[in-house]
């Protein structure tokens, strides 16, 4: 994979993660009702998907190009 689509992806997926983190906010600043189906769903798969990269273990998963710390100190 070239570095320039290696750039590409880290970046789609930090934003993914920065939406995520946001989406509370911004729906709470927009003054859509948070029981409104689509709004919930949105709100669960941003808080699922944030835990899940908060886990330790997902860095391990991860290409070691889309990791951003080594995982335990170890290459």
């Amino acid at each position: 994979m070239s570095e320039a689509a290696k750039r590409t992806a880290r970046t789609v997926l930090q934003t993914a993660v920065a939406i995520a983190i946001l989406l509370p906010a911004i729906v709470d600043a927009s003054g859509l009702p948070a029981t409104l189906p689509w709004v919930a769903g949105a709100l669960a798969a941003a808080g699922g998907l944030t835990r899940i990269m908060a886990v330790p273990g997902v860095q391990k998963l991860l290409p070691k190009w889309l990791r951003t710390s080594v995982p335990d100190g170890r290459e």
